[in-house]
């Protein structure tokens, strides 16, 4: 007599589309790119290995890691010495005013050379003021430019002849206009800010010209007729119509600009002795010692993520104020 054995099939577990939606969207969003990183590193480093230069091997990824530690460290160093330094003065004043209370103290700058995440802060406080110098001329301008078909056709020969010009090209007369012009005992920005300042303004000026004046004159004829039957006069016409529907180019020009900026200004302030980022690179790359290559490595790393996080703001700060959300990536 047979018996037939009958197995109960295992119960299959559906996953809900829901969990499938977010493990896709995790792997596209974190993974993908984290693959894409991890192949970066693998390949620079064995890449690294067979580059021999006059300062020794090329750094690889652990050597650069290293000397963002060594930066870091000399950076709490420096702060060190000027909190020490001050507190010197304290004590030499505070005897001083014992013996004579009518004495006049006096508290001296700490002339300490600036560290890394010093020169960091100079470069973001000169692109920015250059950026913004730059859209305070250009957008206005931008603006009538669009709105005027005669002004467009008198200055749109300037803006084609000045626009392909490198701002690097400029930078030997705005510092021979800076020297002969901004002369002061006690000034109160250095010549080397003011010129690398208003390169980086040149720099910035012309993309955002021209992403405003397209915006203003590609502006919808129905908004344009709208507003000639409500009869708004021109400064309103401008705040509740062409503005807001010309952010998108606005916006897409000011982007444009302070990418070209941030990448201009490192070259500027190496030739002007600016002490931001490019002057770091450019002392390392004259010291030639033997962690040079190494934290000049580090610094062009740092210059491409503030770079990036640079127009990722700007591009939040569009969808802020665009009234369309869709098309903005």
């Amino acid at each position: 007599m047979t018996t037939t054995v009958t197995s109960k099939a295992e119960p299959r577990i559906e996953v809900p589309d829901s969990v499938k939606n977010f493990i896709v969207a995790a792997v596209k969003t974190v993974g993908v790119p984290l693959a894409g990183i991890l192949t970066f590193l693998v390949l620079w480093s064995a890449t690294a290995q067979n580059i021999d230069t006059s300062l020794g091997k090329f750094p690889g990824p652990a050597a650069v890691w290293e000397q963002f530690g060594a930066l870091y460290e000399e950076h709490n160093a420096e702060r060190d010495k000027a909190q020490k330094f001050y507190e010197r003065q304290e004590a030499r004043n505070a005897k001083k005013l014992e013996k004579n209370p009518d004495a006049k103290v006096k508290i001296r700058k700490y002339t300490g050379k600036e560290t890394f995440l010093d020169q960091i802060l100079t470069s973001l406080g000169t692109v920015m003021s250059g950026f913004i110098l730059a859209a305070i001329v250009a957008v206005p301008l931008g603006i009538a430019i669009g709105l005027s078909p005669t002004l467009n056709s008198a200055v749109n020969p300037i803006i084609q002849t000045f626009k392909p010009v490198s701002p690097l090209a400029w930078l030997p007369l705005v510092t021979m206009v800076v020297s002969a012009v901004y002369v002061s005992k006690d000034p109160m920005f250095a010549k080397s800010f003011v010129t690398s300042l208003i390169t980086v303004s040149l720099c910035c000026l012309w993309p955002m010209v021209i992403n405003t004046s397209v915006g203003v004159a590609s502006l919808d004829k129905d908004l344009v007729n709208v507003s000639r039957v409500l009869r708004l006069n021109p400064w309103v016409h401008v705040r509740k119509v062409v503005l807001p529907a010309s952010v998108p180019m606005i916006f897409t020009g000011m982007r444009l600009s302070l990418g070209v900026a941030w990448m201009v200004l490192i070259a500027a302030e190496m030739l002007a002795q600016n002490p931001g980022l490019g002057k770091f690179v450019w002392d390392e790359f004259q010291n030639g010692s033997s962690n040079s290559l190494a934290r000049i490595m580090a610094a062009v790393i740092v210059i491409g993520i503030i770079g990036f996080l640079l127009d990722r703001v700007m591009l939040q700060l569009q969808r802020v104020v665009s009234w369309d959300k869709s098309n903005i990536t």
